[in-house]
């Protein structure tokens, strides 16, 4: 029993030590993978539905409606019948509800009560600004916490490590909330970046940072352990005692299978990236999704209130789904391989 001859110190070793797979693997594959990512986009749009439907319903069987809040203000019963006679909110629920089912059907969600618009035009500019939001976030986290999660996971040991570990449990443990808090009055105090609004790219850093440090935290973790896991498999100790470069042997071949982790709970991720860029939003007067959803739900904006449900509920699911694509892209993680005997 040996290992087949390879050339040492070439950075393919550890990818090419595996075991070979049947041909026509790939190609039976494909059918299962493309029913599976469409089985995950039907739930997806399923979820979005249930979700939206859920909320509108909740909305509908809580006490009081927008009618007798607006009718508190501006005075009378009266006020409030009429309310309720032109947004249509005098009829049954299940009336109510079959209504706004045929409207969602061609990609009208109905009219705000408060707003006196159509849902459909006050949340795509919302949506944008999250979205914004919580990308530059994501991408910010994954730059950070990858790279730190490979650094402490390649080191047994060493001062730096450690520190990188230690400020990570920190991070973990603290909401968006308290960092951005935090972070509001820390640029208070020295001005180093502007508090609160949008429009200028400088207003994103302390909403973004506040978003990205928790996460950035929880991916250093993930990549940490992966990667200490996947040094000691097989195939790369045998690549590294071919005398292939432990750098290249690092990213270029325990990359890929130690990713993994890291890319599915990115749809998890992003759903905390949504719970917290709510708090995030009225902690800096950031003019996305959470801060309209907070003003439909004290004004009793029904419907504005599904739609936000609905947009957030996509969100997660595009989340989703762009892990598994990912997860799909590069494929299964190497088999840990056996010795390969001669013919």
């Amino acid at each position: 029993m040996k290992w087949p001859p390879r050339s040492p110190g070439r950075a393919g070793d550890a990818a090419r030590i595996g075991r070979r797979r049947p041909p026509g693997t790939a190609r039976a594959a494909a059918p299962r993978l493309a029913w599976y990512l469409a089985r995950r986009l039907l739930f997806a749009l399923l979820m979005v539905f249930a979700v939206s439907s859920a909320s509108l319903v909740l909305a509908h069987v809580a006490p009081g409606d927008y009618a007798g809040e607006a009718a508190g203000i501006l005075g009378g019963r009266q006020r409030a019948g009429a309310l309720r006679a032109r947004y249509g909110l005098d009829r049954p629920l299940i009336e109510q509800y079959r209504a706004w089912v045929g409207g969602a059907l061609r990609l009208d969600f109905g009219r705000s009560l408060a707003y006196d618009r159509p849902v459909a035009d006050l949340i795509p500019e919302r949506a944008a600004n999250t979205a914004l939001l919580a990308g530059a976030a994501l991408a910010a986290a994954t730059l950070i916490g990858v790279p730190l999660g490979i650094f402490t996971g390649s080191r047994r040991g060493g001062v730096m490590a450690a520190l990188v570990r230690g400020v990570s449990v920190l991070m973990l443990s603290m909401p968006p909330l308290l960092t951005s808090l935090l972070l509001v009055v820390v640029a208070a105090r020295t001005g180093w970046a502007p508090i609160g609004g949008m429009g200028t790219p400088a207003q994103l850093v302390i909403p973004a940072t506040a978003l990205a440090l928790p996460i950035a935290a929880l991916f250093e973790r993930l990549q940490s352990q992966a990667i200490r896991e996947v040094l000691g498999q097989r195939y790369i100790l045998a690549a590294l005692a071919r005398g292939a470069p432990r750098r290249r042997v690092l990213w270029r071949d325990a990359l890929k299978p130690a990713i993994r982790p890291v890319l599915s709970v990115y749809g998890l991720v992003v759903a905390t990236l949504l719970s917290g860029s709510f708090a995030v939003e009225m902690v800096t007067s950031w003019p996305g999704l959470g801060r309209l959803a907070l003003e439909a739900l004290r004004s009793r904006d029904v419907f504005l209130v599904a739609g936000c449900a609905g947009t957030g509920a996509a969100f997660l699911a595009c989340g989703t789904l762009l892990s598994d694509f990912a997860l799909a892209a590069i494929g299964r993680p190497p088999d840990d391989p056996e010795p390969v005997a001669d013919d």
